[in-house]
């Protein structure tokens, strides 16, 4: 068995074969949270024009070469104004914040430092060239690159594509994710289990864990544990760039899945990871889909999404990493565990002045549903290891962020 690093480098090295998805040009509130594709290039410079960053007084700085300087104010522009003429010398311009500064004028001062006496205005202190002026091109200049390829779509970055006139960005396309439920004893959510059979819950976890990284899910319909059903199932995966099935890739009589999936000519790369839930876990690839096989137990199959599908779809989408912080904390209760196993314990956070405690949840069963609600991290607890007393500090992938910074100590 591969440990969990392992795997992830070899599913990883793949996704880097294959590259990311081609682009699309989309809307900026689609763009969000994707992978710019291109290089944007400043069309025009912010700001455009020299402008104030005060409600003030523009001025020649050499006019007011000590305090006390007394100006007449000879021009009045707001914000969205074109002065029409340049500033006389020995004047000065009453200006507010964002309007652009008359001609000839180097400097602003706040209004907090100058007195005004009718039409003349008298500056308490000396005039500075640069003062409270936001100078053309101060924040990127004309085809500067303002956006680089590969870079996160956040808030600021389509605030600043706006600015520059961009109504679209290029970015890498979603990867678009399959969905396959395995198993006789399951069935869809609106149907009245038998007794011996269940409520699907996976393709409902999964397809929401799939948003969440950025991906567009689509659930198949459920295949029984048959070879038949199996085949079926996957003809309709067809051009998914990702497949993810649940269920079915153990060792038991009725674990078909790898075989189908080997029958319809997947080449798999990996099978069973030395970890703790998951360990049945497969990955491959068939022909340009990505495969995950994932276990039919509802925490083992949300874990290992997390520890391998997540940073997958995240590389095909051209964005590094799996989006998760790695933060460490001390485990608040002593943990057994078999040696040869790297252990992801579901746990919450709790902030103390020390740092952050790892509280394990009660129930580490990978079939409780319930360990699965309101998990703040899964604390790492290594191979190699058959205890892990309380109070020892460990690594914990967060899956949101920590209400308080890791214990440094």
């Amino acid at each position: 068995m591969l440990s969990p690093a392992a795997a992830l480098r070899r599913i990883l090295d793949r996704m880097a074969e294959v590259g990311p998805l081609p682009a699309e040009r989309v809307s900026l509130r689609e763009a969000l949270g994707r992978a710019l594709a291109e290089d944007v290039v400043a069309p025009r410079s912010l700001p455009p024009f020299d402008n104030s960053q005060m409600d003030g007084y523009a001025l020649r700085a050499a006019d007011a070469p000590r305090a006390g300087a007394r100006l007449k104010v000879a021009l009045e522009v707001f914000a969205g104004d074109a002065p029409a003429v340049a500033l006389p010398p020995g004047t000065c311009a009453r200006v507010f914040t964002g309007a652009p500064l008359p001609a000839g004028a180097d400097a602003v001062e706040m209004q907090e430092e100058v007195s005004r006496r009718g039409v003349v205005a008298v500056f308490r202190r000396r005039a500075e060239v640069g003062r409270f002026v936001r100078p053309a091109g101060a924040d990127v200049l004309e085809g500067a690159v303002a956006l680089t390829r590969g870079s996160l779509v956040d808030p600021g970055a389509v605030g600043l594509a706006a600015a520059l006139g961009r109504s679209e960005l290029p970015v890498h396309r979603r990867p678009r994710v399959a969905i396959l439920p395995t198993g006789n004893e399951i069935v869809p959510i609106d149907r009245h289990p038998a007794p011996g059979q269940i409520v699907d819950s996976n393709s409902h976890a999964l397809a929401a864990a799939a948003l969440e990284a950025g991906a567009v899910p689509l659930v198949l319909p459920m295949a029984g544990d048959d070879r038949h059903s199996l085949r079926a199932a996957l003809e309709a995966a067809s051009g998914a760039d990702v497949l993810v099935t649940t269920g079915g890739v153990s060792v038991g009589e009725k674990d078909l899945v790898r075989t189908a999936l080997q029958a319809a000519g997947a080449r798999l790369a990996l099978w069973q990871v030395a970890l703790r839930p998951g360990k049945p876990f497969a990955f491959g690839t068939w022909g340009g889909t990505a495969v995950f096989g994932l276990p039919g137990n509802p925490v083992s199959s949300w874990v290992t999404f997390e520890l391998f599908v997540r940073p997958a779809l995240r590389a095909l989408a051209g964005l590094p990493g799996s989006g998760r912080l790695r933060l460490p904390g001390r485990l608040s209760r002593a943990q057994d565990k078999p040696r040869h196993l790297t252990l992801y314990l579901r746990v919450r956070a709790r902030p103390s002045r020390g740092g952050l405690w790892l509280d394990p949840l009660r129930s580490q069963q990978s079939g409780h549903l319930t360990s699965a609600v309101g998990v703040d991290a899964l604390a790492i607890l290594p191979a190699g290891l058959t205890r892990v007393a309380r109070g020892t500090r460990v690594d914990a992938l967060w899956l949101r962020p920590p209400a308080a910074t890791s214990d440094s100590k």
